[in-house]
């Protein structure tokens, strides 16, 4: 077999129509058969070897009204944040391009809020439209959006707009009681009929069980259309929270859980999120091989630590990977 890239591995299959059965059969195939799987579904569809690198900053931080079992932003939660507020349009530009020169491409601005108010669009709009005119892709996550909202960040020139699942429908009122899963469907609806990119996916070691995280995977496999970027996060437990004593997964489940990703959902980018720092050198590598081909690159996350750039250019050297340059398509054209 020519495992070389080269767009010789027939495209598979896009599908909407996935069971909960099916999905849970390729979760627990045995490891290699399932990465093996996953690694041709991904070779069909990318280069391997090619890392899409996003950068995250906070625009406002805490005082969220929000109860999100996992979230350090809460308003309901004693962690000892302290709630800012969103921060200039300028500044947010500066760290853009600060970003832009570390090798990322797609900027990602994300605000503690339930939904974004009226009096904040027009610097939101601002920021959106400034970093468009860096030459990189925008991502805003606000929370939940009217239609209105909807259109005004397509018409500023938003590409993605990231709205998490977080977790399968029958676990999530563990996790969040403030908002419904329904909300959250209502909100990428909104995103996707505007025309802007969805980046949705979820949360990882909150507790969930095996089927869980399968179900998380397979509500956004069968959307109406796939999200183009599916973020998978590890719970990184935060004292003063409800899940503060959660977060242990066996990584060779979180693997399992990249790879049902990749087989799921062929041609969207599939992330490495939150949770990296806790992630060995080796479980970051089994994650590429099964599928993943993104990450957060930069030293935070919103409130949290992220590994720096020193020790992902040392990661991607050992492993041969490269960075995704701007303009740079990583998707065979006959998949797209």
């Amino acid at each position: 077999m020519n495992m070389q890239f080269s767009g010789a591995q027939a495209a598979p299959e896009i599908r909407h129509d996935w069971t909960s059965d099916e999905a849970r059969a390729l979760y627990e195939l045995p490891f290699n058969d399932l990465l093996l799987k996953a690694q041709l579904v991904h070779r069909a569809m990318f280069d391997p070897n090619m890392i899409q690198r996003s950068q995250l900053l906070s625009i406002k931080t805490g005082g969220c009204p929000e109860d999100c079992g996992y979230c350090s932003q809460s308003a309901h939660h004693k962690t000892g944040l302290k709630a800012s507020k969103l921060i200039e349009v300028e500044r947010v530009l500066a760290e853009a391009r600060k970003a832009r020169e570390a090798g990322s491409t797609r900027y990602c601005m994300g605000a503690a809020w339930r939904s974004p108010k009226e009096r904040d669009m027009e610097s939101i709009v601002a920021m959106v439209e400034g970093v468009k005119a860096l030459g990189m892709e925008t991502c805003m996550t606000l929370g939940m959006l009217s239609v209105q909202d909807t259109l005004r960040l397509k018409d500023a020139g938003l590409d993605y707009y990231n709205h998490n699942i977080d977790t399968s429908e029958r676990h999530y009122e563990k996790v969040i009681t403030t908002r419904t899963f329904a909300d959250r469907l209502e909100t990428l609806a909104h995103v996707r009929e505007a025309g802007i990119k969805v980046c949705c996916g979820g949360i990882v070691g909150m507790g969930e069980e095996k089927i869980d995280r399968v179900d998380m995977l397979v509500t956004l496999a069968n959307l109406p259309e796939h999200p183009e970027s599916v973020p998978v996060n590890l719970l990184i437990p935060v004292e003063g929270t409800p899940l503060e004593n959660e977060g242990h997964i066996d990584p060779i489940d979180f693997v399992r859980t990249i790879a049902l990703a990749r087989i799921l959902m062929p041609a969207s980018d599939v992330r490495l999120s939150a949770g990296r720092t806790q992630m060995s050198a080796e479980m970051q590598a089994l994650c590429f091989f099964a599928g993943a081909n993104s990450i957060f690159a930069g030293e935070t996350l919103l409130t949290k630590d992220n590994p720096g750039e020193d020790q992902d250019a040392t990661l991607f050297r050992r492993l041969g990977l490269k960075s995704q340059l701007p303009g740079c398509e990583r998707r065979h054209a006959e998949s797209v």
